[in-house]
């Protein structure tokens, strides 16, 4: 993976994000969109909201995905094997970028048709502990006409992103303000953070 990680690691000190294709093989993929659905169709997902704390409040009108938080202990082995890659990452990023990460947090991210989420920072005003953002997708055979992009906002420019299968997408949660458009399929993904 080590050839993966430092496209990735390029990326973000050129442009301030990454895009990496095939960070999860087709298998891999497979059995992680199998359990989101499981889960998702066992009422194991909650509405997601916007806001931490007390301010944490849920908005159809900023944001419509469901989610569901993964555990480093899962008992399922996909999951495991996910997070075990993501703690490599990020140990990786800690000694060759002395980024000085401690920890992540992960999620399983389903937009129904219609959903999505208004252009925002994945970084609360009171707590910046959130230095990476990284998106993996478990959308099989995506296509353009589909939507369910991501938009990520630079300088003078966007970059829109297909959600499709085993792609990962990494950028710096306080710098680059984001948003994902509506989808005309169902849209799965695993999203997390990496902190420090």
């Amino acid at each position: 993976m080590t050839e993966s990680f430092e496209f990735v690691i390029e990326g973000l000190v050129a442009r301030g994000y990454a895009v990496l294709d095939d960070f999860l093989r087709p298998e891999e993929v497979r059995s992680l969109s199998v359990l989101l659905l499981q889960k998702f169709e066992q009422g194991q997902f909650r509405q997601a909201g916007i806001g931490k704390g007390t301010l944490h409040t849920k908005n159809l009108q900023v944001r419509g995905d469901h989610i569901h938080w993964l555990s480093e202990n899962s008992p399922d082995v996909a999951e495991r094997q996910y997070l075990e890659r993501i703690g490599q990452f990020m140990r990786y990023l800690n000694t060759t970028c002395y980024t000085g990460l401690r920890s992540f947090e992960f999620h399983y991210a389903l937009y129904p048709v219609g959903a999505f989420y208004r252009r925002h920072l994945d970084r609360f005003s009171d707590d910046d502990s959130r230095q990476y953002s990284v998106v993996c997708y478990l959308n099989q055979n995506w296509k353009p006409a589909m939507g369910g992009e991501l938009v990520i906002y630079l300088e003078g420019e966007t970059v829109s992103v297909l959600p499709q299968a085993g792609r990962l997408v990494v950028f710096r949660s306080g710098e680059l303000e984001h948003e994902v458009r509506p989808a005309r399929q169902p849209r799965l993904s695993i999203t997390g953070w990496l902190k420090r």
